[in-house]
C-alpha cells in the first residue's frame, strides 16, 4: 500500500529526515514512533499527499479520496456543528447513505447528545472524537492517525480501542508517542530518531 525508498524531507536547510525506507502492506498496520521533532508528523503529510519529499520515491497504492486523515488539529468547522461538519464531509466524500453513517459514528463516539451543539463549544476531547469521525467517515482504505488518543479520556481511549480492533484488517500508518498501547494490533514499527 505504501512504499518509500530513500525518502527526505527537508525545509530550507533544517533536514527532518534523509534516505527513509517504508514498507506498509495492505492491511499492515505500522506505528511510527520517536521524539518530537523526528519528522513523524511530516511523514504523514507526505504520504497523505499534503507535503511533497525533497528526495526519494513515495508510493502510495490509495486514491487519496481514499485516505482517511487524523492530523494534530481537529480540522472542523468551529461555527458548525457535530452534525453540519460530518454532513459537509460526507458531501465532499460522496458518501452513500451518509445520514446513517454519520449517525452510527456520532452514536459510536458518543456524540450524539451533542451532534446539534456548535463545536466551538466541544472540549478538547469531544473535537478529537468527532476529528476522528470525520477520518473515518467515508470507509477510508487508508487510515493516517497522528496521535490518535491526544486529549481523550479514559472513556474516549476505549472507544478508540474498540474502533481500530473493529477496523483489523484495514491499512494503518500510526504516529504515536504511546506504542505499548497500539502494540497489539501493529504488524511493525518505524522508530525515527
Amino acid at each position: 500500500m505504501i512504499e518509500a525508498r530513500g525518502l527526505a524531507k527537508r525545509y530550507g536547510a533544517k533536514r527532518v529526515f534523509d534516505g527513509l525506507d517504508l514498507d506498509v502492506p495492505a492491511g499492515g498496520f505500522v506505528l511510527v514512533t520517536g521524539p518530537n521533532g523526528s519528522g513523524k508528523t511530516t511523514l504523514l503529510r507526505l504520504v497523505a499527499g499534503l507535503a511533497a519529499p525533497t528526495a526519494g520515491r513515495l508510493e502510495v497504492a490509495a486514491d487519496r479520496a481514499r485516505i482517511g486523515f487524523l492530523a494534530h488539529e481537529p480540522l472542523v468547522y468551529r461555527e458548525l456543528s457535530a452534525l453540519e461538519n460530518l454532513v459537509l464531509y460526507g458531501r465532499l466524500y460522496r458518501v452513500p447513505e451518509r445520514r446513517e453513517r454519520i449517525g452510527m459514528l456520532l452514536e459510536r463516539f458518543g456524540l450524539w447528545e451533542a451532534r446539534r451543539e456548535p463545536v466551538a463549544s466541544f472540549s478538547r476531547g469531544m473535537q478529537q472524537r468527532l476529528a476522528l469521525c470525520r477520518a473515518l467517515l467515508h470507509g477510508p482504505d487508508l487510515l493516517l492517525l497522528d496521535e490518535p488518543f491526544n486529549a481523550l479520556d479514559e472513556a474516549g481511549a476505549a472507544l478508540l480501542d474498540a474502533e481500530l480492533a473493529a477496523l483489523a484488517g484495514q491499512t494503518f500508518l500510526v504516529a504515536t508517542h504511546d506504542p505499548a498501547r497500539l502494540r497489539p494490533v501493529a504488524t511493525a514499527t518505524l522508530a525515527l530518531a
